[in-house]
C-alpha cells in the first residue's frame, strides 16, 4: 500500500494475512462467481434453458477476475453487482445472457457474506482452541504453585497460579461454545428474489412451486451448507451479523480479563508476558519492561466491544423487506470485527505461550500476608491448648491491627508471628508458628480443582480438536 494515504492498522499491524485473505477482494468476487455457477447449474438441473457449454465457460473464468472492466463499469452504473455481471459476461460471451438469471444483488452479496463469516469463524475457532491449549499447559505446569489471591485487589485467601489460569481458560471455553453454536446455525440466504417471495423464480419455472422449493437446498448443497433460511426479505436478517459479532465481542471480553490480570501481575513482578532480548520498553526509561502485548490486547478488545454495537443497531433499523443503510456500515463493522479478533487471539496465544513466572517473588508477597491469613488456625490451636476462644479472638485482632499499622505507616515487615509468639495467651513459640506457615496448607482444593478441570473438561476438548493444534502466533510489532 502507498504511504501517501490512510492504511488500516488492522491490516498493517494486527491482523494475520490469512484473516485478511478471507475478506479480500479476490475471495469476495471469486465467491460471487461460484454462486453464479451454482445458480446456473441448479437452474439447468431444474429444466431451464442453460447449457453445459455456458456452465463450462463460467467455470473457465471463475478465478480470473477482470477487475479493470468491473471498476470501469461501476463508475458508469454505480452498482457493484451489475458491474461484475457485466465484467463476467465480457469473459463469458456465450453465457452472459444467463448470468444472475432471476436473482437479485443479495443473492451474491448476502450469500457471500455468510460464507465469508463462516470461513472467518473457522479461523477464529482454530486460534481460540490454541489459546486454550497454551493456557492449559501453563495451568498444568503451575497448578501447585501457591500464590496470593485477591478480592477487590486486596490480599485474600491463597490460591495457586494454575488455578487462576483455569479462570481464564473457562471464559475462553465459554466463548468456544458460543462460537460453535452460532457457526453451526449459519444458513445461506439462498435465492429468494427482490422481496423474498421468489416471484421471479415462480415465473421462470412456470408456476411450479416444487421446483422453487428445490432451488435453495440444491444451491446450499453445492456451496457446502446444510440449508438456507426458511424465510427472508431481500436480505437475510441482519440479526445474524449481531449474533456473529457478539461471539467476537465475547472473546474480546475474555481476552481483556486475561490481559488485565497479566498487567497487574507484571506490576507485582510475579508473572510477566514474554519480552524479547532487543525489545525496548520505553524511549526514556531503558530499564522498563512494559506489558505492551497485554495492553494491546486490551486496546484492540475495547475497539471490538464497541464495534459490536454496529450490527445490533443496524439490525434494529432495517425497514420492512430491506433498506440500504446497512451496506456501508456492514462493510466496515463485520470485516474489521474479525480482523480485530484475529489480532487479539494472536496476541493472547503469544502471551499465554511465553508467560514467565517468578516463584520467589510470589512467595515473598504471599509470606508477607500469610500470618494474617493464618490467624484463625493459630487461634484454634490456642483454644485446643485450653484458651478462651472469645478472648483469643479479641487479642489476635488487636495484634493484627498493630502489625498492619506498622506495615502501612512505618514501612516495617510483617511481625505478627513474633508478636503472637511473645504474647502469653498463645502457647506456640516462634519456631512452631513459622513451621505452620506452609503456603500449600492454605490453598484449599486449588491444585485438585485445576487438575480435575483440565482432565475432565479441557483435555477432552483439545483431544477432539487435535487437528487444529500446533498453531504458533507471529506478532508483527
Amino acid at each position: 500500500m502507498g504511504t501517501d494515504r490512510y492504511n488500516s492498522p488492522l491490516s498493517e499491524r494486527y491482523a494475520s494475512a490469512e484473516m485478511q485473505a478471507v475478506f479480500s477482494e479476490d475471495r469476495k468476487f471469486r465467491t460471487w462467481r461460484k454462486l453464479w455457477i451454482a445458480l446456473a447449474e441448479t437452474e439447468k438441473e431444474l429444466g431451464l434453458p442453460v447449457t453445459d457449454a455456458q456452465i463450462a465457460e463460467l467455470r473457465a473464468h471463475a478465478e480470473d477476475i477482470n477487475y479493470e472492466d468491473a471498476v470501469k463499469r461501476e463508475r458508469e452504473v454505480r452498482h457493484d453487482v451489475m458491474a461484475h455481471v457485466y465484467a463476467y459476461g465480457l469473459q463469458c460471451p456465450g453465457a452472459k445472457g444467463i448470468i444472475h438469471l432471476g436473482a437479485t444483488s443479495c443473492y451474491v452479496g448476502d450469500n457471500t457474506d455468510i460464507i465469508l463469516m463462516r470461513d472467518a469463524l473457522d479461523l477464529i475457532r482454530r486460534k481460540l482452541v490454541n489459546v486454550i491449549a497454551n493456557l492449559a499447559s501453563f495451568a498444568e505446569k503451575w497448578k501447585d504453585q501457591p500464590t496470593l489471591a485477591f478480592t477487590h485487589f486486596q490480599p485474600a485467601q491463597p490460591t495457586t497460579v494454575g488455578k487462576r489460569a483455569t479462570l481464564w481458560i473457562q471464559e475462553f471455553m465459554m466463548d468456544l461454545g458460543d462460537l460453535d453454536y452460532v457457526r453451526d446455525s449459519l444458513r445461506l440466504l439462498g435465492c429468494k428474489g427482490t422481496t423474498g417471495t421468489q416471484a421471479s423464480f415462480l415465473e421462470l419455472f412456470g408456476g411450479d412451486h416444487e421446483k422453487c422449493d428445490r432451488l435453495d437446498p440444491m444451491i446450499a448443497e453445492k456451496m457446502g451448507f446444510p440449508g438456507c433460511v426458511p424465510v427472508s426479505g431481500q436480505t437475510y436478517s441482519r440479526k445474524v451479523d449481531t449474533r456473529v459479532i457478539n461471539v467476537l465481542a465475547g472473546i474480546a471480553a475474555s481476552a481483556t480479563k486475561f490481559s488485565n490480570d497479566i498487567r497487574l501481575l507484571q506490576h507485582l513482578k510475579e508473572v510477566e508476558e514474554p519480552f524479547e532480548k532487543k525489545q525496548i520498553g520505553s524511549s526514556a526509561m531503558a530499564y522498563k519492561r512494559n506489558p505492551m502485548r497485554s495492553e494491546r490486547i486490551a486496546s484492540l478488545s475495547r475497539y471490538l466491544l464497541a464495534d459490536a454495537l454496529n450490527p445490533a443497531i443496524t439490525s434494529s433499523v432495517q425497514w420492512f423487506e430491506r433498506t440500504l443503510d446497512d451496506s456501508a456500515n456492514r462493510r466496515l463493522s463485520v470485516a474489521e470485527g474479525f480482523l480485530a479478533c484475529d489480532g487479539i487471539l494472536g496476541l493472547c496465544a503469544n502471551v499465554a505461550e511465553g508467560l514467565v513466572v517468578y516463584p520467589n517473588v510470589i512467595r515473598k508477597h504471599l509470606m508477607a500476608e500469610l500470618p494474617f491469613m493464618a490467624t484463625e488456625n493459630i487461634m484454634m490451636d490456642a483454644v485446643k491448648a485450653g484458651g478462651d476462644r472469645q478472648e483469643l479472638h479479641e487479642r489476635i485482632r488487636e495484634l493484627s491491627m498493630e502489625a498492619g499499622r506498622a506495615v502501612k505507616e512505618d514501612g516495617e515487615d510483617n511481625h505478627l508471628l513474633e508478636m503472637i509468639a511473645e504474647d502469653p495467651m498463645f502457647p506456640q513459640d516462634l519456631a512452631e508458628l513459622k513451621a505452620s506457615m506452609d503456603p500449600a496448607a492454605f490453598t484449599g482444593r486449588a491444585s485438585y480443582q485445576t487438575e480435575r478441570y483440565l482432565n475432565e473438561y479441557v483435555k477432552p476438548l483439545l483431544a477432539a480438536n487435535r487437528d487444529v493444534l500446533g498453531w504458533t502466533s507471529e506478532i508483527h510489532v
